[in-house]
């Protein structure tokens, strides 16, 4: 008898449908799985056939064939291992039941018949529903992934007995009640790096804000210990809440990579932070499993933050060149092409020299200006061109550690950052620009224009400074949200001059 079941498969976050058929017919006893199924799909055969006995039924004593359509579509990963239980039951003619057309089956097999979650069920559902699947079957760890879908009915199963009960109609399961993100947002605690816990950095603050504001990529340069990666932790502190569009693009990211947290949705934006030893391949995607997400995708809507930049591997660091101007990453390999959406904020840490004491006003440098050259040499010119502000960050006095007076908290300055970015909203709505920083061409001409003395002062830093084209569109994206910030309409002369000092190595000639 031939049996079929509804299941799906991931492309990258597009879920694909694939419908796992069953054929049990009279022969010797074999077992064929045909499809183009990858490893952990052909090891499903054991998986399979052990929690169909410990469930209490049996394994077909027959010429099974079970096939994975559309049979050019690599099958990947354990998924699969509930649906291709249920169609050789089917088949087999242990499960009479009602039709199970529109049902959709995802979960993997432990060898006792329990059902365990599998990474990606959310971008999986939000496919199937949009494909016309209105009823799902998932495994009990996978329900707070699934609860944030409205439209669908949801079906967390423990077992494989579980399922089979649903289905049949003899103990039905109850529908995963659908929970509002507003709920899990609520149930937040507070964040423990706040702007109000940086003492001084008065220059550092404001270029912070200035880049949260417009979506900017930040670097800052000082000595060690002057509060660099503090002042980068406090960023998602001060960006503006996620909506639930935007939560739901993200957790899809980090589904596929199995990290959505106890939640079952991300409430914060992500903070990414890679060693400076990690390889190109994890920062980009890809692995021997598939094309998975890299560091630079887990870091869409979020921020990306490399301390110690120079550190980084030059190969690691160009990579980075692309997504920083589209906002997505291609990753190919030679089990498919895979695109990802990385819009992130980049901000990076680094030492000004080897020693890290160039220009502070407490230590001497040591280093030779040779060392300097070749140290910053690490850094290629157009990733430098791609960060908007680059600020230098020096040491606090004790008097500023120790003083009672108040710093401005995260959530003073995410007021202004959530003016500023609506301003930005109302400007570009009916674009696909989000932000001043996503800029085109086109925008800097229509939003940007500049006064003949704004103009003057950027034609003398352009020739100063020798700025490529990409350096001066830059100065205008910040000048723009430094205009925004002061609430108004024009660029002053006030906004370019501060725009052009967050430039600090195309001033300093590096």
């Amino acid at each position: 008898m031939i049996a079929s079941i509804s299941s799906f498969a991931l492309n990258g976050l597009d879920g694909v449908p694939v419908t796992v058929e069953a054929d049990v017919n009279k022969g010797l006893p074999s077992y064929e799985l045909v499809g183009l199924p990858d490893a952990a799909v052909k090891e499903s055969r054991e998986r399979v056939r052990s929690a169909i006995k410990n469930s209490g039924y049996s394994f077909p004593v027959h010429k099974v064939t079970v096939n994975l359509a559309p049979a050019e579509l690599k099958k990947e990963g354990t998924a699969f291992d509930l649906a291709v239980a249920l169609c050789l039951l089917k088949a087999s003619e242990q499960l009479v039941t009602r039709d199970t057309d529109g049902y959709v089956f995802l979960g993997e097999l432990g060898l006792n018949g329990d059902l365990r979650p599998v990474n990606g069920i959310l971008p999986m559902l939000i496919s199937a529903r949009d494909k016309g699947y209105v009823r799902f079957v998932v495994p009990d760890g996978n329900a707070r992934e699934a609860q944030y879908i409205a439209g669908v009915e949801v079906f967390a199963a423990k077992n494989l007995r579980e399922t089979v009960e649903h289905i049949t109609g003899e103990k039905p399961l109850v529908p995963v009640p659908v929970r509002s993100f507003a709920a899990a947002r609520h149930e937040e605690t507070e964040d423990p790096y706040d702007l109000k816990y940086v003492r001084g950095q008065a220059m550092a603050r404001r270029a912070l804000e200035v880049a949260v504001s417009g979506g900017h990529n930040l670097l800052l340069v000082g000595p060690p210990g002057t509060g660099k990666t503090m002042l980068a932790r406090a960023i998602p502190s001060v960006m503006p809440d996620l909506t639930f569009d935007e939560a739901l693009e993200i957790t899809k990211i980090h589904s596929v990579a199995g990290d959505v947290g106890t939640e079952g949705i991300l409430t914060r934006r992500p903070f990414r932070t890679p060693h400076h030893t990690a390889t190109t391949a994890s920062m980009c995607g890809g692995g021997s499993h598939g094309v998975r997400p890299g560091e630079i995708s887990l870091a869409h809507g979020g921020v990306l933050f490399l301390d110690e930049l120079p550190e980084y591997k030059r190969a690691t660091l160009e990579a980075l060149r692309q997504p920083l101007e589209d906002g997505v990453i291609t990753v190919s390999r030679a089990t498919g092409s895979v695109t990802y959406p990385a819009s992130f904020m980049l901000c990076a840490g680094m030492n000004p020299c080897p020693c890290g004491n160039l220009g502070s006003k407490d230590k001497p440098c040591t280093c030779t200006p040779a060392q300097i050259r070749r140290y910053r040499g690490r850094i290629s010119g157009p990733l430098l061109d791609r960060i908007d502000l680059q600020v230098e960050v020096d040491g606090v006095g004790y008097d500023d550690l120790t003083s009672d007076r108040e710093e401005e908290s995260s959530a003073v300055v995410r007021e202004r950052v959530n003016h500023a970015r609506k301003i930005q909203r109302e400007r570009f709505r009916g674009t696909s620009v989000r932000t001043n920083s996503e800029m085109r061409e086109a925008e800097i001409r229509k939003f940007c224009r500049l006064s003949a003395e704004c103009d003057g002062i950027l034609r003398a830093a352009f020739e100063k400074f020798s700025l490529s084209a990409r350096a001066r569109a830059r100065i205008i994206k910040v000048a723009r949200t430094i205009a925004d910030l002061a609430y108004s309409e024009e660029i002053a002369p006030a906004h370019i001059c501060e725009a052009i000092s967050y430039r600090m190595y195309d001033k300093n000639g590096s």
